[in-house]
């Protein structure tokens, strides 16, 4: 059966009201909403008309823009490689043996939903783009064992929860890791807030308190939400192949194919990394050497290429990889200007954008409720915005400045804007299509689960974020 002719997995006589309501948001999504670099023109053109009606002259914007464009380029490089690198890891011989023998731990469906999203979550804190292709391929494998029952569309997005809950109180946290290279930071970023470290964001004991709560709250929630019984619905059910991923066996045809087919050259390369990781650990400290995007992204390849064992097989992976970095790729240039026409001094006012909606967000903030006002703000934004770290470098101007001028902990102010911030990645269909892509389902078919998970989450994020402000 194809994907298109495949029958309504649910009656919508049998739909709870809690899944009516998910599903008609999906549906009035699907229809109106268009494609994420539409919301970026858009943002630029508002941010335009405001300089204009700021009495910022038509070509000072233009030369700022231009002037912005291109101010990102390192830190879309890096991206991009976090994605790839992730994917190249997640894609890997071994990498599928071992998710062969994470196929063989749950007992029943219930347990199967609950251990794809404690894998996803997990992995999602080293690598968001690990975690989508990991808990794509294991949720297929569980699928393929019939003694589990397994509600496909509840697995699929139990495999989301990594990059629709925590992945941003991890490594790959786009925000965390621009605050903490100083050469990555844009100077409308960086005037205002200098280096933050990561041991006062993401490895900040708050905000690892927040992520294990988050964690658990979410793997429960996969439990006992999980479909059990005759309202389960299979992957045959909807339609979707789930046949083993094999891989087309591929000779030598000729003697240069050899240095493409050999183990020995990924072993050189792996073993000249070591050296270079080894001296960065023991001369910086692991915290230090890991926050260097560079040498994130670093360590991430070589584990890659090693695993793949060969150079064809390494480039294989790269190359089915490289698709799902066009968003960053095409929309970081964009979210550089933006940055910049929201920080430029109009020579009318004396002012720029940042610095009024910052003296907004001072007027209605206290220090003590700056974590909500900022978080609603962030999570509201960030479905029009799906983008970690473009859309910091749209808010961190103002953001930071008016935790600056609230005295609020800069680094908790980052955490904030990353655990807001991927709340509305659990319903936004951009971030899916990835994970869909390995899945064969569409968005409508998990969203109903990843709405649930939402409802808890929210005001459970809204909580700690301003619970565990009081303590630092």
């Amino acid at each position: 059966m194809t994907q298109a002719a495949r029958p309504n997995p649910t009656p919508p006589a049998r739909l709870s009201g809690l899944e009516r309501l998910a599903y008609g948001f999906t549906a009035w999504a699907e229809k109106w909403f268009p494609d994420a670099f539409v919301f970026v023109v858009l943002t630029l053109l508002a941010v335009v008309a405001a300089d204009l009606a700021m009495g910022a002259a038509p070509l000072a914007i233009a030369n700022e823009f231009g002037a912005g464009f291109w101010s990102l380029i390192p830190f879309t490089m890096q991206m991009a490689m976090v994605v790839i690198a992730g994917y190249v890891v997640a894609a890997s011989p071994p990498c599928a043996r071992l998710i062969g023998r994470l196929a063989l731990v749950p007992r029943n469906g219930a347990q199967a939903v609950a251990w794809v999203a404690f894998i996803s979550m997990a992995s999602s804190f080293f690598n968001w783009a690990l975690s989508l292709v990991l808990g794509g391929l294991l949720t297929r494998a569980l699928a393929r064992r019939a003694d589990l029952n397994l509600d496909y569309r509840a697995a699929g997005a139990a495999a989301y929860l990594g990059l629709g809950a925590t992945w941003a109180l991890g490594l790959s946290s786009s925000s965390a890791m621009l605050q903490a290279n100083a050469a990555s930071m844009p100077k409308a970023i960086a005037d205002i807030t200098g280096v933050i470290p990561l041991s006062q964001t993401i490895f900040l004991p708050q905000s690892m308190l927040m992520a294990a709560i988050l964690l658990v709250c979410a793997v429960l929630i996969s439990y006992f939400s999980a479909p059990r019984g005759d309202r389960v619905r299979t992957a045959a059910d909807l339609g979707c192949d789930i046949s083993a991923d094999v891989q087309m066996a591929e000779t030598q045809t000729r003697p240069g194919d050899w240095f493409e087919f050999s183990p020995v050259l990924p072993i050189l390369i792996a073993l000249l990394a070591a050296g270079f990781i080894f001296s960065e650990f023991s001369s910086k400290g692991p915290l230090n050497a890991i926050s260097n995007l560079n040498t994130y992204n670093f360590i991430f390849l070589m584990i890659g290429l090693l695993l793949h064992r060969t150079i064809r097989s390494f480039l294989r992976a790269v190359t089915k990889a490289v698709p799902a970095c066009a968003g960053v790729l095409i929309q970081f240039p964009f979210y550089g200007a933006i940055a910049g026409l929201l920080t430029h001094v109009n020579g009318a006012s004396g002012h720029s954008i940042s610095h009024y909606i910052s003296n907004l967000f001072v007027s209605i903030a206290t220090a003590d409720t700056f974590p909500i006002v900022i978080g609603v703000y962030s999570a509201f934004l960030g479905f029009l915005v799906p983008s970690g770290g473009g859309k910091w470098i749209i808010e961190a101007p103002y953001v930071m400045q008016a935790a600056k001028d609230l005295h609020a902990h800069m680094g908790w102010a980052v955490e904030v804007y990353n655990a807001a911030e991927a709340l509305p990645n659990l319903i936004n269909p951009f971030w899916m299509l990835p994970l869909l892509g390995v899945l064969g389902l569409k968005a409508k078919d998990i969203v109903g689960f990843c709405f649930t998970q939402l409802l808890f989450s929210a005001p459970l994020v809204m909580l700690l974020l301003w619970g565990l402000a009081r303590t630092l």
